[in-house]
């Protein structure tokens, strides 16, 4: 009898602390200092409002809790309150939205249609990303080439016209890029040739050839010259992005879009992961490995002159745990490599620095 109640006790016990640290367990996707209502403002993002609310922003989708009283509960528009509750003893996000009125005004018939906020600040970004892109280098030596103009000019800008090569395309409308550089992985694989964005051409109707076309030069940004190539290819959309994190998948910042040495928030960096391992919206943590040391009578790091481990036979490699520096967001993938929109970054960002699961 004494046993059977010691067992209930201990098992009284148990679930009183199961109740007690589930809960706890469970706020700890809620960072502390958290509001329980935001309301959500015209300029914010998603991920800026996960932010607020969430120790892994990226947590988002499994936190929240569609309102099936509302219209589009699966967008959020400046006005609405997001709030934090608990469903099932697990903390959810929720949303709160006043309905829509409609005030008419001698100036004014009709309310202005509200649009829902991005992911990410897709308004601030979108202009650089669009004046760069990736291809493999087959595709790049199999681009028309602009050829010259009448006139006899080396150098076009806006409202000039171009001859071209034809290559057998159809498009009306081309933009001209040159060659920024061929993008490396560390090993010194080939991952993609990098692409400006120079300028933008509209075909001249009945203008061309079997072998030649030409075009007129609507927008540039640059000065266009003989030998740049002509992409068909459309401008940079945003994404309807969903947020997962990172699981098995790993890599490298390899580069970024401008050569710079330090990189940080909202730049984007060339990771040596491609579409067949990665998907747009995978959320990486940016991670710093330190040298390896080589441990001997005195300690030396193995870039330092005279490290080495054959020269001590006691002497062992010791390599450093890497330690988390930052977050990035994929959101465009090529065949060998992609685009990631550093999200936070604790330090300069540099090429070299591992990506995995955040």
């Amino acid at each position: 009898m004494k046993k059977r109640l010691q067992r209930l006790t201990r098992t009284l016990l148990l679930t009183a602390l199961m109740l007690v640290v589930l809960p706890s367990f469970a706020q700890q996707a809620i960072k502390s200092d958290a509001p329980t209502r935001y309301t959500v403002k015209k300029g914010d993002t998603l991920w800026d409002i996960a932010n607020v609310f969430l120790n892994e922003p990226w947590l988002w989708p499994n936190l929240w809790r569609t309102n099936t009283q509302i219209s589009n509960p699966h967008l959020i528009y400046p006005g609405d309150v997001i709030t934090v509750g608990f469903f099932e003893g697990k903390p959810v996000l929720a949303i709160e939205r006043d309905k829509p009125s409609l005030v008419l005004s001698p100036t004014s018939s009709r309310r202005e249609k509200v649009k829902a906020i991005d992911i990410l600040p897709w308004a601030s970004i979108a202009p650089y990303i669009n004046h760069h892109t990736l291809v493999d280098d087959v595709t790049y030596k199999s681009l028309p080439h602009i050829l010259g103009n009448h006139h006899g000019n080396v150098r076009f800008t806006s409202d000039h016209t171009v001859l071209s090569q034809t290559k057998n395309t159809s498009n009306d409308q081309y933009k001209v890029v040159r060659k920024q550089s061929t993008i490396y992985s560390l090993d010194g694989e080939p991952l993609g040739v990098q692409l400006t964005h120079i300028a933008d051409t509209q075909t001249v109707a009945k203008q061309q050839t079997r072998e030649v076309k030409m075009l007129e030069i609507t927008h540039s940004y640059q000065e266009a010259k003989r030998g740049d190539r002509l992409l068909a290819q459309g401008m940079f959309a945003a994404e309807d992005l969903t947020l997962t994190a990172a699981i098995e998948q790993r890599g490298y910042v390899v580069g970024d879009l401008h050569d710079h040495n330090l990189l940080g928030k909202y730049d984007v960096v060339i990771l040596d992961v491609g579409a067949a391992d990665i998907a747009a919206g995978t959320v990486m943590g940016i991670y710093r490995a330190g040298p390896d040391i080589i441990d001997g009578d005195i300690p030396r790091y193995i870039d330092e002159p005279g490290a080495s481990v054959g020269a001590n036979l006691l002497a062992t490699k010791i390599a450093q745990p890497a330690i988390k520096v930052g977050e990035l967001i994929v959101f465009k993938t090529f065949a060998k490599a992609s685009y990631g929109l550093i999200s936070r970054a604790n330090e300069g960002i540099q090429r070299g620095f591992i990506v995995a699961s955040p």
